[in-house]
């Protein structure tokens, strides 16, 4: 939208998002006091029917302009930085969350700001735009406690779109998580008891997340994803041995230890003290796992190739160990791959579904906002293709408790009658009501054995005999993408680089442009012959345009015998990647030299050598903002009085000399004052 020709002003765009009080907007320039507001108009007053009236009233006010405070503009751009892995640039995650509602609050409980409106604003560019968007939402889901429908209301239809996010992979983005996603991947997991705020310890978090601590995070209060510890030798240590004797097997001893790395120590102390029952690792083998053995931390290996889907038996496998462990022990989960994202997020998201009922964009959403980078590439589209299976799983095993329950009961029905009883298992009771169908169907007569098929089988059966399908991926392998070349990975910074709180993300050296080639070819055949060229270009740049990708698609050299079958072609496909990447100055995020070679990502390689994602501290230690252990306190301020309803007010929508103010009001009301007021109360607690 340009600018209005009348007056000078930033060009930006307002949304409100409680009536004269929070507003949420973006700016081209830093907004300052002369940048227009669209403030509320004056009530218009109604006519007295009589003359009386009129003179009690006396003459309606005149509200002056000058008498107007100026709002409040706040924004987080500068301080709370989402560190991409590679062209990912959110969402903003639940540390950035709790940092953005203690200034937020610290704001509103100003005296100054009192009757003032205050507009949360971010660049005009869409990532910047999608972040806000984004963290205000998911703020007033998970801290205001309102609905996901009312927190999206108002950004639903803004002009230009919300664009959506992307995952941490090299490979070409085809797979998008919106802001609608993360709103309610978060809602869902708070009203699962997944995401519990008042547990929440912003300094473990931010502590713990980064890769010379531990690089781990908790994605529910029963799992944590983390990456793998790297310490040799890396072969397991039997027990009752002189080396078993020589292992760590209390907090002290590991403390003392002289040659296991810090961040191992940290992994190894932090699972003790919170519980952990059970580490999983999906990666080739880089530690002993008797140190969490020796610990009493059973460990198990399901390893899978980096950038795939794991096999639905594995998953099947996984996650019955998972519910054994949290329902049963009473303990919680630690999940690990090579950096802890790809393979970890598959089987954690996975049991969220089979669970909690998520979705498969749900489960991603909320999982990118706990621990930044989960699930990459074709992990998306399989998690989305297999989403029902997980849920067919618990509905499953519902009908199996079910019918061992009412088996029991019978049995012991039959026992107090002094009949024989034969033990019904649900197998048997599954078979009974499918012959029953069986025999209705054929007018009386029995088919034996009962008709089985896919349709009708019993639960929790041995799934690896009976279906083929369970030793595959979920689906037919050709509906997914090939796996990704690469996978995203962070390392630990060096001196210099700690210093920097903007470091670049970098994956090796070389030059600033890298072309890799793929050619596959298949055997030629007699008949016709058909050569494909496709050649595709990907531009990315920094700034405030979004990702452009240019597809140009050649068929060429179309020649057929008279004799040719149709169907016989040979097919030959090149595909040149090209990544053209700009390093700017440090009040930005910088991408620097990217390398899509696979060969960086074999996990054998040596962890000091191999090549890997550099990740810094997605926050300003100079903000002004004060730090917090526990989510008590900011739930104290946000809350106050904590029965304050949500805010409704009238709808409609403003123009004003190259301002757009979008309303996210909803309903109608009369008196807009007591409905301001009532907001504030709510949103501030003042």
């Amino acid at each position: 939208m340009a600018p209005s020709s009348r007056h000078s002003s930033n060009l930006g765009q307002i949304i409100e998002y409680i009536p004269d009080r929070l507003y949420l907007a973006s700016y081209v320039d830093t907004p300052n006091e002369d940048t227009l507001f669209p403030y509320p108009d004056p009530p218009t007053p109604r006519s007295p029917s009589k003359r009386s009236q009129r003179a009690v009233d006396g003459p309606a006010p005149i509200v002056s302009t000058s008498s107007r405070k100026q709002p409040h503009y706040f924004t987080v751009d500068d301080t709370l930085l989402y560190n991409a892995f590679h062209h990912d640039f959110g969402p903003l995650h639940i540390g950035h969350l709790y940092r953005f509602a203690l200034q937020f609050h610290e704001i509103l409980g100003a005296k100054e700001n009192k009757d003032r409106p205050v507009v949360f604003w971010s660049r005009a560019d869409p990532r910047s735009r999608a972040n806000a968007s984004c963290l205000l939402a998911c703020y007033m889901v998970l801290i205001q406690s309102w609905p996901p429908h009312l927190a999206l209301a108002p950004v639903a239809q803004v002009d230009p779109p919300l664009m959506p996010f992307r995952d941490a992979g090299y490979s070409q983005a085809d797979y998008g998580i919106t802001v609608q996603d993360i709103v309610y991947g978060v809602w869902k997991a708070k009203e699962e008891g997944c995401c519990v705020l008042e547990t929440f310890d912003l300094d473990e978090y931010e502590r713990f997340e980064r890769v010379e601590h531990g690089d781990f995070n908790w994605i529910s209060p029963n799992f944590l994803a983390f990456a793998s510890p790297q310490h040799t030798p890396v072969a397991r240590t039997p027990e009752g041995t002189e080396e078993w004797t020589k292992l760590p097997k209390t907090l002290s001893a590991v403390d003392a230890h002289p040659t296991l790395p810090q961040p191992f120590k940290n992994v190894l102390k932090h699972f003790s003290e919170r519980s952990i029952g059970l580490v999983v690792r999906l990666n080739s083998v880089l530690y002993n796992p008797s140190y969490f053995e020796a610990l009493g931390i059973q460990h198990l290996d399901m390893i899978f190739d980096d950038g795939t889907c794991p096999p639905l038996s594995t998953v099947r496998k996984f996650i019955r160990l998972a519910h054994e462990t949290i329902t049963v022990k009473k303990k919680g989960i630690a999940v690990h791959c090579k950096a802890g994202l790809g393979r970890t997020g598959c089987l954690i998201g996975a049991y969220l579904i089979y669970r909690h009922g998520f979705t498969a964009n749900e489960v991603i959403a909320y999982m990118r906002f706990m621990r930044p980078g989960m699930v990459v590439g074709p992990q998306q589209h399989w998690l989305h293709l297999n989403q029902g299976v997980f849920r067919e799983w618990w509905v499953e095993e519902r009908v199996e408790r079910k019918l061992r329950k009412e088996a029991a009961l019978a049995a012991a029905a039959a026992h107090a009658n002094g009949t024989h009883h034969q033990p019904s298992t649900p197998i048997r009771a599954m078979q009974k009501a499918s012959l029953g169908r069986s025999t209705s169907k054929n007018g009386g007569s029995t088919s034996t054995p009962p008709n089985r098929g896919s349709s009708n089988r019993t639960p929790l059966g041995d799934l690896d005999q009976e279906h083929t399908r369970d030793n595959t991926i979920g689906v037919q392998e050709d509906y997914l993408p090939a796996p990704t070349p690469g996978q995203p990975r962070k390392t630990n910074r060096s001196a210099a680089a700690a210093a920097d709180r903007h470091h670049p993300y970098s994956r090796g050296s070389g030059n600033n442009s890298a072309v890799h080639p793929t050619v596959e070819e298949e055997p030629a055949e007699v008949g016709e012959t058909t050569t494909t060229e496709m050649v595709s270009v990907h531009r990315t740049s920094q700034g405030s345009e979004s990702d452009e990708e240019w597809h140009l698609r050649m068929r060429t050299h179309r020649k057929a015998s008279a004799s040719a079958s149709p169907d016989r072609r040979e097919h030959r496909s090149v595909s040149h990647h090209h990544h053209q990447t700009t390093t700017i100055t440090s009040s930005l995020t910088t991408i620097t030299n990217i390398d899509n070679d696979a060969s960086n990502d074999i996990e054998n390689i040596g962890s000091r050598n191999a090549p890997a994602i550099a990740r810094t501290k997605s926050y300003d230690n100079s903000s002004p903002v004060a730090r917090a252990s526990s989510a008590s306190g900011i739930l104290t301020k946000v809350r106050g009085g904590g029965s304050a309803k949500r805010p409704v007010a009238a709808a409609g929508a403003v123009r004003e000399a190259g301002v757009r103010k979008t309303s996210g009001r909803v309903g109608s009301v009369s008196g807009s004052n007591t409905t301001a007021a009532a907001a504030v109360r709510k949103i501030s607690g003042v």
